[in-house]
Order: C-alpha cells, then structure tokens, then sequence
C-alpha cells in the first residue's frame, strides 16, 4: 500500500542533498568546532558556512544567527532573552504554545502580557497591536504564518508600530522559512525564530536572528559558544542540515518551487471542495505559505477521519491538541470564531517539497470518499449557524 505524507507542518522528512551534507559530520569530520586542532577547525568552518547561508536566507548578517537546538528554543530565547520583571509583552491569541506558554511563565515571573485577538480570517489587526501599547512595553511577539491555517500575519505593518515605539519586534517564523521569502530588515524585526525540521533538515536544530546591537539575555550559562548568547556545544551535523536547507530553499525560491507548491495545494482544496458539501477552509480568504490548506468537515469527527486516512495509506492532521487525555478544540480555529464542533471538524493537510501530482491525486482520491463514508456511520450532528471563514 502506498504511503502518503501531507503533514508536513509537523514535521518534514530530510531532503536527500541535506543528509548527505550533513553524513561527513558524523564520522569523518567529527571534531568540537571549539577545538584548535584541525578536526575542531574543519567542524568550525563548517558551522560558519551553514551561518552564512541561514543568514542568506533571512536577509542578515552571518553574526546574527545564534544557533538552536529548535524553534521553541529560540521562540524562549527571544522572549526570556529581551524582557525582565515588570515589563509589558504583547503577543496574539493563535501563537504557538512554545510563545503562549513562555508568556505565561513570564507573567508568573513578574511580567504583563496582552493577547491581542484575530478576525475571522485568522489575521491579527495591526491597530489591535498598537492600542495594547503601555508606557512599559518592551517587547511585541507576533507569528509569521501560523501552523495550523497557514494564514500569514502583517508581520511588516506590525514591525512599523513597534519602531515607533520603539519597543523590541519578535516574530516566529518556523512555519514561514523556507516556504517564502523572508527579509528581516524588511520586516524591521528584532529577533525571529526558525526551526530546521520544517524546512526539510533534521530536527534538533534552530536558529534565532538576533539585530545587531540588540541586548539578549542567555538561557543557557556555560562556555562562550554562539557569541556567549547560546552555550552549549553545537550541533554540527544538524546545523551543517539547516544550512543546507537554506541553500536549497534560496534556489527553490529562484525557480518559482513555491509557486508549484501552490498550484499543488489549490488543486487539492479545490478538488476536495468541488466533491465533499458542508465543507470549507478555514482562513482561505487571505494571503497563506502556498503549503498549507485547513479544511473544516461539518458533521465528521475530525480525529476518526486522520485515523480512516492514515489506514488507507494517507497521512494527514487535525487542529486538535490533547491535553491531559482529553481532546480540545484548536485554540487558533476557536479564536477564528469556529464552534468547538467545527474545529474538531476540521484536518490539516500541510504539503512538502517532496510530494507530486500524483499525491494530491491519491489524496483526492480518499478524502471525499472517506468523509462520505464517516458521515453515514456516524450520528448526524444538529446542523447550528457558524461562522464560515
């Protein structure tokens, strides 16, 4: 049977030209890149080359990437990093949890943090940014794209307000890198997480762009590693990955990849809308990353239908989190203003530099028919007024 993977936003499988970048780092040239010796400057050379490129693919200098161990490590750093007790952070109701929790654990710590909420089309109004403004902010942390619709946020607007300001930007990106073209200056942001597995690199690794002349405080406290703003020493195989992705991304933006993925993912929205009735997309009447489609399934358990798919060979996602064994609706649909029923209604299919023609063809093949399917064995819902998004 054949097995499709449209789950990418969770996590991406590595692309063949990053493994073999990374595979000399693992035995040949193995060396502690903070080592003199020729087998620490050979792992040295190469972490500065992979520097360069994450650099070239953000738009900044190589001296302003730290290097993680992911994006919830950065998207920590940065926050913990540029604030202290008593200041006023402002963030949005639809960020990642690794945002969301480190904010409340800023506020236990002494800090006052403001979620700003979205409209109906996932997007956070910039206005509803600069209204939440108080003489002690210091720090706005807004998302790039979001994980769960691939709704791009006015990231450059919202880095406008935070200059006048003149309070600290994050962004976010592990979900936008790689998939657009990112331009930190551009965007006037002070910091911006990444993470290479949503990029076709492995996971364990991460970066965060830091401006220069921006003060972060550590996490971590050891050696003097990423400019004394990381410790910790580096994983060189991965961060030789992430460079490479970087590459490869660059040279994918150059074709017009993104552009095809694009056209992959309208064609299975389309498709999937045009033969399944009672459903829609969530956030589809905005600018998105061309990988990502969240579709809502009235009247269809969300859960037993990526079960039914991953059965028949395809592999896909809802919006649901599990928290203490019991399943929640998607904070980011809700805030939207879904019913609980039509968030857990709701699938994520998220695409890959991997995936073909003939996967969204085989996609196309199950989906309308497994929601049909599901649909006769299960309890009709009462149909009640939601808002379509």
């Amino acid at each position: 049977m054949p097995r499709i993977y449209l789950d990418n936003n969770a996590t991406t499988p590595v692309l063949p030209e990053v493994f073999e970048a990374m595979r000399p780092y693992f035995d040949e040239h193995f060396g502690n890149a903070s080592s003199i010796h020729s087998h620490g400057q050979e792992a040295r050379a190469a972490v500065e080359n992979a520097r360069e490129s994450a650099a070239a693919m953000l738009g900044c200098f190589a001296s302003e990437i730290v290097f993680t161990s992911g994006g919830t490590e950065a998207d920590n750093l940065a926050l913990a990093g540029l604030t202290r007790e008593g200041d006023h952070i402002i963030t949005s109701t639809i960020e990642h949890h690794a945002v969301l929790h480190a904010c409340k654990h800023l506020e236990e710590i002494g800090c006052q943090v403001t979620c700003v909420p979205l409209d109906e089309r996932g997007m956070v109004d910039p206005d509803d940014v600069r209204r939440a403004l108080r003489p002690n902010t210091r720090l706005i942390s807004i998302m790039m794209a979001n994980n769960e619709t691939g709704v791009l946020q006015p990231v450059e607007e919202i880095g406008n307000i935070a200059a006048e300001a003149e309070v600290y930007f994050h962004t976010d990106a592990v979900q936008a890198a790689g998939k657009i073209p990112i331009d930190v200056k551009r965007i006037g942001c002070h910091a911006l997480s990444i993470s290479g597995h949503k990029m076709h690199a492995p996971q364990g690794v991460g970066a965060l762009y830091v401006r220069k002349g921006t003060k972060l405080q550590p996490l971590f406290y050891g050696g003097r590693h990423e400019r004394s703003r990381r410790a910790g020493t580096e994983n060189v195989p991965g961060i030789v990955g992430l460079g490479k992705a970087g590459e490869l991304a660059m040279s994918g933006f150059e074709r017009g990849d993104h552009r095809k993925m694009e056209a992959l993912r309208d064609r299975l929205e389309q498709g999937i809308l045009g033969q399944v009735e009672d459903a829609g997309v969530n956030g589809g009447k905005t600018l998105r990353v061309p990988n990502t489609t969240n579709i809502y399934f009235d009247h269809i358990d969300g859960e037993a239908m990526v079960i039914a798919l991953d059965l028949k060979g395809l592999a896909v996602s809802t919006g649901a989190a599990c928290s203490s064994g019991a399943t929640e609706p998607s904070h980011v649909l809700i805030a939207m203003g879904l019913t609980p029923d039509r968030a857990r209604a709701s699938i994520r299919f998220s695409l890959g530099k991997q995936n073909t023609k003939e996967d969204i063809d085989f996609a196309l093949a199950l989906v309308p028919e497994t929601g049909a399917r599901l649909r006769e064995i299960s309890p009709v819902h009462p149909r009640q007024p939601v808002n379509a998004v």
